[in-house]
């Protein structure tokens, strides 16, 4: 029941799949329905159902969700198990909730990507007929670069030490932790050195790691 917007002629759906580059297009939404006065709402879709999210998609479902609350967005929508094209989903949801103005991001495809994998643009056009589409340009480097420096990110836990003090990450579930989170480990290394990332009320905090033990322990939280 949070609709008691100035205009209720207008809704605004900001479709997100890729991590780094959603909270910028949901900002984004932000902006534009703020300026128009309307309801947003936020959409994310997935073949696979969410219990069978790996911990890096998982991790961004928490963060899009905490984000979309902060920005009093309508709904956080997931459309998980979904065995249809994503534009066939986010059409359905578009009809379901009387989107007018769809936003999406997209990097540039070279002629040769246009050809092999078709333009998700062009298809989501097709399906959509009476709702305008906002092409967000992200940026593609964004990816390669954190693909190019970090392993694919693993589930795992912040513990202290009850000698040293330290605060570690331990890939296994303890009995006893401060807080669960995802660790990205460097690219090429052979002991974990990385960033351990994790979300404490809505706050994204992110720490540097090195020989499994946390080298800025002042950065965390002070409730944990």
């Amino acid at each position: 029941m949070k609709m008691a917007k100035g205009r209720m002629d207008e809704k605004i759906l900001v479709c997100v799949f890729y991590g780094p580059n959603g909270e910028r297009l949901i900002k984004r939404g932000h902006k534009l329905a703020s300026l128009l006065d309307c309801p947003l709402f936020v959409l994310t879709v997935d073949s696979l159902p969410q219990d069978e999210f790996d911990a890096e998609k998982s991790d961004f479902i928490k963060e899009w969700s905490h984000l979309s609350e902060q920005l009093d967005a309508e709904e956080f929508i997931v459309r998980d198990n979904e065995k249809r094209s994503s534009t066939k989903a986010i059409a359905e949801v578009v009809n379901t909730y009387d989107i007018t103005q769809v936003i999406i991001g997209q990097s540039p495809q070279n002629r040769w990507e246009e050809i092999t994998k078709g333009s998700f643009t062009n298809a989501l056009l097709r399906e959509l007929t009476f709702a305008d589409i906002h092409i967000v340009a992200v940026d593609r480097t964004i990816k390669n670069r954190e693909d190019a420096m970090y392993d694919k990110g693993v589930r795992c836990y912040l513990v202290q030490d009850k000698d040293s003090k330290d605060i570690r990450l331990s890939f296994h579930h303890p009995g006893d932790f401060l807080h669960e989170g995802i660790f990205y480990k460097e690219t090429g290394t052979d002991f974990n050195k990385g960033i351990f990332k994790f979300i404490y009320q809505g706050k994204t905090y992110e720490l540097s790691v090195t020989g499994d033990c946390i080298e800025t322990p002042e950065r965390l939280p002070k409730q944990l």
